[in-house]
């Protein structure tokens, strides 16, 4: 059996719930309340040092950290191949994927937030506009790079969904979180459509979780 241990709203959760759908692997889930500080505790600590979600127990393993994650999943369940393409088209495809995974996310991760808002002594108006402002230069970064590569959609890389779009839509979701004007940003709203249109994107989808609350906050 495999089980992830996550948090509904958790981005890099929300990779894997993606990522374990579009490999037709069935999975557990264990919730990790970050809200609650859950992460933090000795029990889960003793698991992932880190005090991070995902972690995922697969193969008689525990793994963490999504990128090694989602390179796992794709070298011992290859099909449909989340990299798929030339050394220098999935040397592309991990380029999209970084500039979200290495230079967005982790300067609007809840921790990094947490942090400018009681020792910054920042309002909800401040977090957003930092976040808001992150996002914005990774996004159009990324949005120059898909248009030069113009593969022709519906997804990132073309008429599949890859790597790229496992990480994009968990940031276009936080992106509407935080109040992102997207409308500079036509190629990537027109792939996140697409993608959340698909069901293995549909079943990973944050609402759709066992540990999301009624209210969706």
């Amino acid at each position: 059996m495999t089980t992830l241990h996550g948090y509904w709203r958790s981005g890099t959760s929300y990779r894997l719930r993606i990522a374990l759908n579009l490999k037709g692997i069935a999975f557990d889930q264990v919730p990790v309340n970050l809200k609650d500080g859950e992460q933090r505790q000795a029990d889960y600590k003793r698991l992932n040092p880190q005090g991070l979600v995902p972690l995922l127990d697969i193969d008689n393993v525990q793994l963490i950290q999504s990128p090694a994650l989602l390179e796992y999943l794709d070298e011992t369940h290859p099909e449909p191949p989340l990299l798929p393409g030339s050394p220098v088209d999935r040397a592309r495809i991990r380029a999209y994927a970084a500039v979200i995974g290495c230079d967005i996310h982790p300067l609007q991760n809840l921790r990094v937030l947490q942090f400018i808002r009681t020792e910054h002594e920042q309002d909800g108006d401040g977090v957003s506009a930092w976040a808001q402002r992150w996002i914005k230069d990774g996004f159009t970064a990324l949005e120059a790079m898909v248009a030069a590569d113009d593969r022709g959609g519906p997804y990132l890389w073309g008429a599949q969904p890859t790597l790229a779009d496992i990480y994009l839509v968990p940031q276009m979701y936080n992106a509407r979180r935080f109040g992102v004007d997207l409308v500079a940003f036509p190629r990537l709203v027109a792939a996140d459509e697409a993608a959340r249109a698909h069901p293995a994107f549909e079943a990973a989808k944050p609402e759709n979780q066992p540990d999301a609350p009624e209210d969706g906050h």
